[in-house]
Parts: structure tokens; C-alpha cells; sequence
């Protein structure tokens, strides 16, 4: 006979099928406060709502809601673990208290701003999916300092390859010896500044269009053929970057002589995605592309197309390097390709790669003070 499944406190376990028909606030009321394991009802708010984008229209990455749930789950482990409380709070019990303990436990632990910034954007969601969308406030009303929550997304030094005097051709050709995939990968990096995702799901054969097919305007126009770049995107925003230089071509002839057949991708055919991308990061670890290593991470690589792409548009090396300040109209083009290039929907996200000109600190100190979580922190 199958087993009779039961909750933490003896009563039978609901089958999904008999929450067919039920609104998510019928659903939540099945389930009452001090009735239900709070780890239970954390799983039907995450079961409900975890898919959803917090603030858009959309779904969210399968990294987003990975790490919302480890986060959110860990988080009321912790308040009795690590802040003190008696008991685990029912999730739709939630208040300032329970925030500001966990904020102090974070500063103890010296998290990262970064970091801070994403427990208490996750926590906002959380608190819209239990009604109470004003919870979560501003970090300074939990005592942070601008030091302890504010990003710093302007690049302070040149994270280039070549701007750690690294070889990038012969380090390639290294690499391409040892695993063809990941080399070609690389390759695909340096010529058209793609993400470690997006260069292991690529497809060589068939993301590559036509400009009529990109729905581009007109007077945008700078190649007859267009590489088209979604699979792997953060946040599923697709692009489409010019095939516009030798290097690009170069890049993708090779990646399509490695790969076999339109659909296939730069992984190696008999491994997943997981599998893939595990691959990849052990490859330039072995061949020392890391901090430890040679001085610069495959993100580098990134760092340096980005770069020459300014460099292209512009006559003159991007403010990390030291560049002159430009006219005004013409940085903001220019740092408009740059964070097109790199699947950003925001010009200023162009400052993690290139720095930030002697006009834009000086705009950045008018504006005020921004405590709100940023998502367009590059990657």
C-alpha cells in the first residue's frame, strides 16, 4: 500500500491536485498561521510566486529563482539560528523586527554591499507575495552606511586581458590545443564580448541573421550579417551584435567549424548545460585564468571587446585607461554601443567596463542619493 504522506505536526499532507480551482489567497487560507509548519507555507508562497519578476510583467531566470528560494528558506533558518528569535515566524507573520535582527547579523558578518542589496530586493518580493509591499525599507533605515549597501558598479582599474599584459592570442591557441570547445568559446568572448553562458550555449550556425531580420532601424545599420544572442542572456534580453570586424569573423568561422549541424551549440554534444559550463571553468582554471593566475578571469576577455568596441567608435582609450574626456553627444553614443554590445538596457551599466569620464562624476554628485536595489549590475 502507498504511503500516507503527513506534515511536520501529524496532519495529513494536502495532494497538489486538491488545490486545483484555488486562488493563491484560498490557497493560503487552507494553511492558517500556527496551524501549518512555517517551512510548508514558505513553499506554497515560493510555489506561487517564485516564477514571477517582482516588479515586471515577466518570469525570472532559473538562477533567480534558485537563489530567491536557498536565500529565503535560509533566511528563516537563520533568524532562529543566528538572531535569536524562539521560534521560525510563519512567513506571512514578517515584520520589521525579524528584517532589522537579520541586518544586523549581515553587518556582523561583514557581508558584501552587493549582497546586502540582493537579501533585501528578495525580501521585497517576499513581502509583496504576503501583501505587505512596504516592509522592506530603504537600507539606512536598517543603520548601513552608504559604505556597507551602496554598489560600485564604475570599473576603478582596467580588468582587460591585455591591460594585464596577457597575450590573449597565444593564450587562446594554448587553450584551443587542449579542449577546441572551450577555446572557440573563448575566441567568441574576445571578438564579440559575450557572457561564459552565452558563449557555451551559442549556436554558430543558426543565430546568425540577416540585418533586415534583426528589426533594426535602418540608420542603424553597421554589417550585412548579424549575430543574434538570447540563449544564455541575462534575463532573456536578446541582442544582436554586427558582424562587423575581422576578429568577429574570424571568431565565428572558427566556432562553426568546431561545431557540427545548425542546432548545435559550442558545449561538447554529450554533456548537459551543467556539465558544460563546469567544463568550461575547470579549462581556464588549469590553464591559469583566474585572479590567482595570470591575473584576469575569462570576464576579462569580456572587458577587453567592450573596450575595443569603445575604442572603435571613439578614436581614443576609455577613461579606465586614462582617455581624454570626449564632447558630450559622443561619449553617450558611444557608451550607448558599448552597453548595447553587452545586453544591458542601461547606458550607465557601460561604467563597469569602461569607467566613468571627469562629466559623469561630476553629474553623479548632483543626483541624489540612490538606496534602491540597481538590477542592471553587470555581469
Amino acid at each position: 500500500m502507498p504511503r500516507s504522506s503527513t506534515t511536520a505536526n501529524g496532519a495529513p499532507a494536502r495532494r497538489k491536485r486538491d488545490h486545483a480551482g484555488l486562488t493563491r489567497a484560498d490557497l493560503l487560507a487552507r494553511h492558517p498561521p500556527g496551524e501549518t509548519p512555517p517551512e510548508q507555507v514558505l513553499e506554497l508562497l515560493l510555489g506561487q510566486f517564485n516564477l514571477a519578476h517582482t516588479a515586471r510583467e515577466k518570469t525570472v531566470s532559473h538562477k533567480t529563482r534558485h537563489e530567491r528560494a536557498l536565500f529565503l528558506r535560509r533566511f528563516f533558518r537563520d533568524l532562529r539560528v543566528k538572531a535569536g528569535f524562539a521560534t521560525m515566524p510563519d512567513p506571512r507573520n514578517l515584520g520589521n523586527r525579524h528584517i532589522l535582527a537579520m541586518v544586523q547579523v549581515w553587518r556582523t558578518e561583514r557581508l558584501a554591499p552587493a549582497t546586502i542589496q540582493t537579501y533585501l530586493s528578495f525580501l521585497r518580493g517576499l513581502a509583496q507575495w504576503i501583501g505587505k509591499p512596504g516592509l522592506v525599507r530603504k537600507p539606512a533605515h536598517y543603520g548601513l552606511s552608504a559604505d556597507e549597501f551602496q554598489r560600485h558598479e564604475v570599473a576603478s582599474r582596467d580588468k582587460s586581458w591585455s591591460g594585464q599584459g596577457i597575450d590573449i592570442e597565444q593564450v587562446i591557441v594554448s587553450v584551443c590545443r587542449h579542449d577546441i570547445h572551450v577555446g572557440a568559446s573563448l575566441r567568441l568572448i574576445w571578438a564579440f564580448g559575450l557572457r561564459r553562458k552565452e558563449a557555451v550555449m551559442f549556436q554558430p550556425h543558426s543565430c546568425v541573421v540577416r540585418f533586415e531580420a534583426t528589426g533594426l532601424p535602418s540608420d542603424k545599420r553597421e554589417a550585412d550579417h548579424y549575430i543574434w544572442i538570447k540563449r544564455g542572456a541575462k534575463g532573456g534580453r536578446q541582442r544582436f551584435v554586427p558582424i562587423n570586424t575581422a576578429r568577429r569573423d574570424e571568431a565565428l568561422a572558427h566556432a562553426q567549424a568546431v561545431t557540427q549541424g545548425r542546432d548545435a551549440h559550442m558545449g561538447r554534444p554529450e554533456r548537459d548545460l551543467k556539465q558544460n559550463l563546469w567544463h568550461f571553468s575547470y579549462v581556464v582554471r588549469r590553464f591559469g585564468i583566474c585572479l590567482d593566475g595570470l591575473g584576469a578571469t575569462t570576464h576579462g576577455l569580456r572587458h577587453e571587446s567592450l573596450i575595443d568596441e569603445w575604442q572603435d567608435k571613439t578614436g581614443v582609450a576609455p577613461p579606465v585607461r586614462g582617455g581624454p574626456p570626449l564632447p558630450p553627444d559622443v561619449e553617450r553614443a558611444a557608451r550607448t554601443a558599448v552597453a548595447h554590445i553587452a545586453g544591458h538596457a542601461r547606458q550607465r551599466a557601460s561604467c563597469a567596463y569602461l569607467g566613468q569620464s571627469a562629466v559623469m562624476r561630476r553629474a553623479a554628485c548632483k543626483a541624489p542619493l540612490s538606496q534602491e536595489p540597481d538590477d542592471s549590475v553587470c555581469a
